[in-house]
């Protein structure tokens, strides 16, 4: 294996490194696809790791889709994957409050319809999805009706936020027993092209603010996203490899669970980016430098063919 870590992966490499593996988790948007197109090679990729006794997990930050979108897309696109081997964010959140916060109310949902979906399959009502127009004047803000069943706060991605919904969510977060739930802190999405939008972070960070309480996230980098996994399927976290391309999530929540790690560079972060990281004497720093980059992954094609 790689002396030191930010190692480019030849051949020879990826085949020490695949033999050391029994689970790979791949990141999906500028990992194994980028927007509504495959990667080149990337569907072979994952066939061929299951070819070789290889588990497969597909691991998101993206709470837009539930993980049945998720495997519709994936087979869309060619890729070999079933619903259960989805983690996204809509699906590890609703996990969370029901096995962890031992939920048995209702719901404050900053979200997506797919969230709501995916906390009702769990047995959670959630209540405010859709839009929230503002009404009244302040003294009404402060006095909003709220849903004394609301037991929790969950953040995630809402193309619907707005001024009204950052203050029933304080309105409900002024109750200190009201559990406080984010997705991600993702603060863009990169979009092709160089452009990009404002992310779930943006709406997390104003809700914690105006709240003064910060939430408890599930997404990339938590600890909670590959436990949700191992704990299902049983994995063993020196036997795993996180991939993905972004350092402050994927490469992170690797280094956080103990992972081998290896950046694609297909993606939004560069070796530059990690080669900074692993010139810093910041610990939190030290923890974005992955073992390995690989320009694509088709490039371990070959090491999974011979």
């Amino acid at each position: 294996m790689a002396a030191s870590k930010c190692t480019q992966l030849t051949a020879a490499l990826s085949r020490q490194l695949l033999d050391s593996v029994d689970c790979v988790l791949f990141d999906c948007d500028g990992v194994i696809w980028r927007g509504d197109q495959a990667i080149s090679g990337a569907p072979e990729v994952i066939s061929s790791l299951k070819k070789n006794g290889k588990r497969v997990f597909f691991v998101t930050n993206n709470s837009t889709k539930t993980r049945q979108m998720y495997a519709d897309k994936l087979g869309k696109l060619g890729f070999d994957a079933t619903a259960d081997e989805v983690f996204g964010t809509a699906y590890c959140s609703a996990v969370y409050l029901k096995n962890v916060c031992k939920l048995d109310g209702k719901v404050y949902l900053i979200g997506s319809n797919a969230m709501r979906q995916e906390l009702e399959d769990v047995g959670i009502r959630p209540v405010g999805v859709g839009p929230d127009p503002v009404s009244g004047v302040q003294k009404d803000w402060a006095n909003v009706p709220l849903d004394k069943q609301v037991q929790a706060v969950l953040v995630g991605f809402d193309e619907h936020f707005s001024y009204m919904k950052l203050n029933r969510a304080l309105q409900y977060l002024c109750n200190p027993d009201c559990q406080f739930v984010g997705t991600n802190t993702d603060t863009r999405l990169p979009l092709e092209g160089g452009k990009a939008v404002p992310g779930t972070g943006c709406l997390l960070r104003a809700v914690e603010t105006a709240a003064q309480r910060q939430a408890q996230v599930v997404g990339k980098p938590s600890n909670f996203m590959f436990e949700c996994v191992a704990s299902q399927f049983g994995l063993d976290p020196e036997r795993c490899l996180m991939v993905g391309d972004r350092l402050d999530t994927d490469i992170m929540l690797g280094s956080n669970c103990g992972l081998k790690t290896l950046l694609t560079l297909t993606g939004v972060s560069t070796v530059a980016e990690a080669q900074a990281n692993q010139k810093s004497q910041c610990p939190h720093q030290q923890k974005m430098v992955p073992d390995y980059y690989i320009n694509s992954i088709a490039d371990i094609l070959p090491a999974l063919q011979t």
